[in-house]
């Protein structure tokens, strides 16, 4: 028998690109992404802190983050959700496996391999785009 959550309504969808750095210098990797995407890094925002910097992001369009790592650079998504165990489950039955649960979202391997996080609602407008699931 299925747990009552799975069967409720849930939506999600891209929420952001994050731009994994391992690097010394986050800021210089943070000036490099800024010219090259045509964004403005944003110090204001309060997503700017310690190992991270946001770069400026329209309203509609997805968040642009970097991060300071310690393993390999690599870039990942991030699937914001209004309900972030319903959205595991899905995934989960569409093959992804939880790779690490952490307080306030949950990182997955895609079955080809690729990492992504399950994260809780962070950009204006939802559902704006969202898809629902039943």
């Amino acid at each position: 028998m299925q747990p009552t959550w799975i069967d409720d309504m849930h939506r999600s969808r891209l929420c952001a690109l994050l731009i994994d750095c391992n690097t010394d210098d986050i800021d210089a990797a943070a000036t490099f992404w800024s010219a090259a995407l045509g964004r403005g890094i944003d110090r204001a925002h309060p997503g700017t802190r310690g190992d991270y910097v946001m770069l400026d992001t329209p309203p509609d369009e997805p968040i642009v983050q970097l991060q300071r790592v310690s393993h390999e650079s690599r870039v990942h998504i991030d699937i914001e959700t209004d309900d972030i165990e319903a959205e595991v489950a899905r995934l989960e039955a569409h093959g992804a496996k939880v790779a690490r649960r952490l307080e306030r979202w949950v990182v997955m391997d895609a079955p080809t391999g690729q990492r992504f996080c399950i994260v809780r609602v962070q950009r204006p407008g939802f559902p704006k785009n969202a898809t629902t699931w039943d």
